[in-house]
């Protein structure tokens, strides 16, 4: 099939004899680095600013109403604009999305490091996001095409799942490291010779790929599902404020009413933007759902490590970071044996093991004290953390695609990462919320022991309800996972699915 091809080095597809998809000669595996590269940026960018915050937040003169926002507004419009991006993928073209798309981010980036107003900085991040719909999507897609089956789409799928995970908790050392010893703008500029390098690796590499038969968009879709999501996080923001206040559940309940019109739309038009058979196929479903509550987990909770280890104990920049990096470390290594053993445990063991590992992180750190110590109350965590975020980023990028037709690959790979990145959204958004009320609350009483005693009991509460949020995985991975062992490792010639 003429979109399945991947041109060779010198830019000429191999029309009459295609190497086999996956295999070790294929340039499948050369390309893999340079879309890896993107999803690493892509989700890089989601935590790279939260250590330069304070200082960001300083120099700019940015209130701390205000301050979240540099954070949730990649997160937002990367997720409420992730579906069409990855139907622009399906119906423009992947590479041809993959490039723009990369030159684009390189741009929004270098806009954001100039900056010199609080709106100029957001208005950068925000279009850092939607450019990031377009990448994620056609990078995901692409690794899809070059790898349609058998063992080897397994690994591809294992390293390339891993980077969600790397890439999140990377961003958190990165950013410390240029904020403490060149400047958080760099925090802006590093993405530029990122993303070119990736535009130039998939040009040479990657060959161009559409999806078949009709290629209509669904406006009402897009509109709906921008305003519902936009909505939503909008509201969760502004419940810092109380949630009886109309700013708060107005905005919440016309989310949630115009993402059930959306549900209805898609059910009805001909071209939907999200093809109701790819999200509700129930290991799939578990991909999509497991990826929104790990992505509120991981982007909000780390978000609120990063404060107390600089707010609370004092931490520089960059040694907060370094603070962060055994998370990272063990991720990486735990990542690397799940990924080894996948097609001896199969995607229901880690996804429901793994959230057990971060709802007992986030446990640990609800004991955190204003006099507390990073060897006691955040080692422990952070190292619970990698090995949770480990075992269950893994099978999440493969599981999502499962039996995903070609035509459906970009949007597939779209919803998992717009669940993460809306969860992410979400997520900072109402741990903020909880913070602030916890804090203020802290701070009226007689004994609330001083500011930082107050914030502590502001991060102390965010902890408690990300563990919750953690747990809700495990139950959702053990009802809805369904696939054997041998399908989701791509040993069968025939996908089974257990249906008892």
């Amino acid at each position: 099939m003429a979109s399945q091809l991947l041109e060779t080095s010198g830019g000429q597809a191999q029309a009459n004899t295609p190497a086999p998809p996956g295999g070790k000669g294929n340039i499948g595996w050369r390309a893999l680095p340079f879309l890896a590269l993107a999803q690493f940026m892509v989700v890089l960018d989601g935590t790279i600013v939260n250590l330069a915050l304070p200082r960001l937040q300083l120099e700019m003169g940015i209130s701390d109403s205000t301050r979240s926002w540099v954070v949730t507004a990649y997160a937002l419009v990367f997720g409420a604009f992730l579906l069409l991006g990855g139907r622009i993928s399906d119906f423009w073209g992947r590479k041809r999305t993959f490039i723009t798309a990369s030159a684009g981010f390189a741009a929004a980036s270098l806009i954001g490091g100039l900056a010199q107003q609080p709106w100029e900085l957001i208005g950068a991040r925000a279009l850092q996001g939607i450019f990031a719909a377009l990448l994620a999507p056609a990078a995901l897609a692409l690794l899809t095409v070059a790898f349609p089956g058998g063992k080897d789409r397994g690994t591809a799928f294992a390293i390339f799942g891993s980077i969600s995970g790397v890439g999140a908790a990377a961003g958190v050392l990165l950013g410390g490291f240029l904020t403490e010893f060149v400047s958080w703008r760099w925090c802006f500029f590093v993405n530029v010779p990122i993303a070119v390098f990736a535009l130039i690796g998939v040009w040479i590499l990657v060959g161009e790929s559409k999806a078949g038969g009709s290629t209509k968009y669904d406006w009402p879709g897009v509109v709906l599902a921008a305003l519902g999501l936009g909505s939503l996080v909008y509201g969760f923001a502004n419940a810092e404020h109380g949630w009886g206040a109309v700013e708060s559940w107005g905005f919440i309940a016309a989310g949630a009413l115009l993402l059930v019109l959306f549900v209805a739309v898609e059910r009805k038009v001909q071209n939907p933007l999200l093809p109701l058979r790819v999200a509700t196929e129930r290991n799939r479903a578990a991909a999509f759902l497991a990826s929104f509550l790990a992505g509120a987990v991981l982007i909000g909770g780390i978000l609120f490590i990063n404060f107390y280890l600089q707010i609370v104990l004092g931490f520089a920049p960059f040694a907060a970071g370094i603070a962060s990096l055994p998370m990272t470390v063990v991720l990486i290594v735990t990542a690397g044996v799940a990924a080894k053993n996948l097609p001896r445990l199969g995607a229901k063991v880690p996804s429901a093991v793994g959230p057990v590992f971060m709802a007992a992180a986030m446990l640990w750190l609800t004991q955190v004290t204003p006099d507390g110590t990073y060897a006691v109350n955040m080692l422990p965590a952070l190292i619970l953390m990698g090995i949770g975020l480990g075992l269950v980023f893994v099978p999440m990028q493969n599981l999502a695609l499962f039996g995903v037709d070609k035509d459906d690959a970009g949007v597939a790979s779209a919803l998992v990462n717009a669940s993460q990145q809306i969860g992410g959204s979400l997520g900072i958004a109402l741990f903020s919320a909880i913070a602030a009320a916890t804090t203020a609350a802290a701070t009226t009483t007689a004994a609330g022991g001083g500011p930082l005693a107050a914030l502590t009991s502001g991060y102390s509460m965010v902890f408690l309800w990300a563990a919750g949020v953690a747990v809700l995985i495990t139950p959702l991975a053990l009802l809805l996972i369904r696939i054997d062992r041998k399908s989701f490792s791509g040993t069968s010639d025939t996908p089974h699915v257990h249906l008892g």
